[in-house]
């Protein structure tokens, strides 16, 4: 199954809402359709990709995608790797600056932290549209953390950022960001194709 064809499987199967709801339910299908194309490409479950295990993806399906729970849980494979603790450390902030329920906050900061582990822009590793979705997850479900990265810097780039802060390091040796010989890396534009903008376009 393709990842358009996923998003589309979860999307159908989701719980009637509107707002937030749907914004949520269209975010994790996102982030769960490109886990679980790089999951297959990779011979893995879904457990590895998205960093939840079956309980977990059940948990979550069963908030969000209700038609499909089982099954969904079902793609989990073998149990996820354990985190890394770069990984852990970032989940942990996620939820340190989280808001709203908990019991849909823990999964989502899981896939997060584990997506952060992937090599393109944190919103293209989460298959979301553009940027602008990111920004809106995190407004909607991190505020006080987005208020944090008020200099509007790389999202992955922040979140790691503040991870080494809380753990008496730093990560630039840079005194000031502005004096840094690396700007760009920081705070250039994030512009790029979505992993899963072919079925997106379909949409429009």
């Amino acid at each position: 199954m393709s990842p358009e064809r996923t998003y589309r499987w979860l999307m159908e199967a989701s719980a009637p809402s509107t707002g937030d709801g749907s914004f949520d339910a269209h975010i994790c299908a996102s982030i769960l359709a490109l886990a679980l194309a790089q999951a297959r490409e990779e011979g893995l479950g879904l457990a590895a990709t998205s960093g939840l295990d079956a309980d977990a993806l059940l948990a979550l399906g069963k908030q969000l995608f209700p038609g499909v729970a089982g099954d969904l849980a079902a793609l989990a494979g073998a149990a996820a790797p354990a985190p890394s603790a770069e990984e852990e450390s970032a989940r942990d902030l996620l939820l340190m600056y989280g808001n709203g329920d908990y019991a849909f906050l823990n999964p989502l900061a899981t896939m997060i932290a584990r997506r952060c582990q992937e090599p393109h822009h944190l919103w293209q590793d989460l298959g979301l549209r553009n940027r602008g979705e990111l920004s809106e997850l995190m407004t909607r479900h991190f505020a006080r953390l987005k208020l944090k990265n008020s200099a509007d810097m790389k999202w992955k780039k922040f979140i790691y950022r503040m991870v080494c802060a809380s753990e008496g390091f730093s990560l630039c040796p840079a005194p000031v960001c502005s004096d840094c010989d690396d700007f760009a890396s920081c705070f250039g534009s994030e512009e790029g194709i979505s992993r899963l903008a072919h079925f997106f376009e379909q949409r429009a």
